[in-house]
């Protein structure tokens, strides 16, 4: 079984995905006129700008934090580790560009969600990517079709994965039996998911931040205390990276292989840019300014914090500890505890432990959520509901005693089908996103805040529901200014 998973994943990815991820990335650059360039620093200021909501609103801040506790998690601690075990410090440098051009696909697929969410009638709402394949294109058997999919791969498998990486740290680490600590996680999980969406935003936001700037802090320490071999390590990265260091061509050709495959991989991994998982949380926010555009903006941030930042802080870690070149075994999660316990002493185990346990909770947290979205797609039944929760804390407790290997196995299978159907998709709608784009362009360059006007998009006001994206009429003046734009209604779909 496990060598058939192997071929059919390895197939996938090979000869199809990376080619896909790096091809729409670049697309979505170049269409976008370079988005996650332009509007970099005006993504940071909408999302400190957020923070605030009023009733019973998803804020901004809130849904990207959603999305971070599903991104920064052992992705960043062990799926980095495990790309430079595999593939080689060149495998970094494969991060970062699918995390760069994964930046534009990222907006194009949470502006999408945003268009095409639907309202639950308490202030807040629910979308993603099966909910824009059945409104936008009418084909709900393949929304439904996404919707397992992401149910099995983020409901299910992921949880596995983060509550493994967890159960490896703390059992490894404390000589606690992998049983007991899968009964811990579990009955943790189980408290919060059965209270709801606003449970889960709250945890998530006061959670990833704490955490994720304890752990920055850690990293940015390692540097600074080691900066004169920085230059070393980054020059080993790019060397890796096109086989530089490598002393024959077929040697080359392989080291470059298995660096761009790992880090395409364990980069898609940890940010999820274009694999449709990111648009569920990204669906729920109630964006400032009112446009569907903000939302995607924002979104961008959580591609750069997840492996621009977070990512080559682990790299670092592992690369300055010396484990790679000792000979040592160690792999995931524990090469992880062992580069940073071998760089600042035991204390640095702990941490990461520590940081694996809150990361894993909140990365199963945000993962239960996107497949709960998608359940409620496939069928709105409240004990269906109450039956998927306890299946995913029953399978957190199973991932906590499984084998790593398997774990991923699976995982690197599920992803890869996901994001194959959502990029297809993405690309295929893409034109009403950019018309949206324009629009949010037009408005913020005559120093409006943008408002979002469905009317102005024929193909949109069709097909977006009629109860989301309700037009607060504007002054006259200000119609005048914009509402010559020319908005054609984009052929594709």
């Amino acid at each position: 079984m496990s060598t058939i998973f192997l071929e059919i994943t390895t197939f996938i990815w090979e000869y199809l995905l990376i080619y896909l991820l790096l091809s729409a990335g670049v697309y979505f650059t170049v269409r976008s006129r370079f988005v996650q360039f332009r509007y970099f620093f005006h993504a940071w200021k909408l999302t400190l700008g957020s923070r605030k909501t009023s009733s019973n609103e998803i804020s901004s801040f809130q849904a990207l934090c959603t999305s971070l506790a599903a991104h920064v998690g052992t992705g960043n601690l062990a799926g980095v580790a495990i790309a430079i075990f595999i593939g080689g410090p060149g495998a970094v440098f494969w991060m970062w560009i699918v995390a760069l051009l994964g930046m534009a696909s990222s907006f194009v697929e949470n502006t999408m969600a945003q268009l095409y969410k639907t309202n639950n009638k308490d202030g807040t709402f629910r979308g993603g990517p099966a909910y824009y394949i059945e409104k936008a294109l009418g084909l709900r058997w393949l929304g439904i079709l996404f919707s397992v999919l992401l149910l099995t791969t983020f409901g299910f498998v992921f949880n596995a994965v983060h509550a493994n990486s967890v159960s490896q740290a703390v059992s490894g680490h404390m000589a606690i039996s992998p049983v007991l600590v899968g009964l811990v996680i579990a009955g943790v999980t189980a408290v919060i998911i059965f209270r709801g969406i606003h449970s889960i935003v709250h945890f998530a936001e006061l959670v990833v931040p704490v955490m994720a700037l304890a752990y920055l802090l850690i990293a940015f320490g390692v540097v600074a205390f080691h900066l004169k071999e920085m230059p070393a390590v980054i020059t080993l990265i790019f060397d890796s990276a096109f086989g530089l260091h490598s002393a024959t061509g077929g040697a080359i050709g392989y080291s470059v292989a298995q660096a761009m495959m790992q880090g395409i991989k364990r980069g898609l991994f940890s940010n999820e840019a274009g694999m449709g998982s990111g648009p569920n949380a990204a669906a729920t926010a109630t964006p400032k300014p009112n446009h569907p555009a903000a939302q995607g903006i924002v979104s961008m941030i959580s591609v750069f914090i997840d492996t621009i930042v977070i990512c080559t802080a682990t790299a670092a870690i592992v690369l300055l500890s010396g484990q790679l070149e000792s000979g040592g075994t160690f792999n995931g999660i524990q090469l992880t505890q062992a580069a940073l316990a071998g760089i600042v002493g035991g204390w640095g185990q702990w941490f990461i432990s520590i940081a694996v346990i809150f990361f894993g909770f909140t990365s199963v947290i945000a993962n239960y959520y996107y497949g709960e979205s998608n359940l409620l797609f496939i069928l709105n039944s409240p004990r269906l509901l109450q039956v998927y929760r306890s299946v995913v804390v029953f399978l957190v407790f199973l991932g906590s005693i499984a084998s790593l290997e398997m774990v991923w196995m699976v995982a690197d299978l599920a992803m890869g089908l996901m994001a194959l159907i959502n990029l297809v998709i993405i690309l295929l709608l893409s034109g009403p996103v950019m018309q949206v784009l324009r629009d949010y362009d037009l408005q913020s360059g005559s120093g409006r805040s943008p408002e979002f006007n469905r009317s102005r998009f024929p193909f949109l006001d069709r097909t977006i529901d009629k109860d989301v994206w309700v037009h607060k009429p504007e002054s006259e003046d200000s119609l005048e200014r914009i509402g010559n734009a020319n908005f054609q209604e984009t052929k594709s779909c």
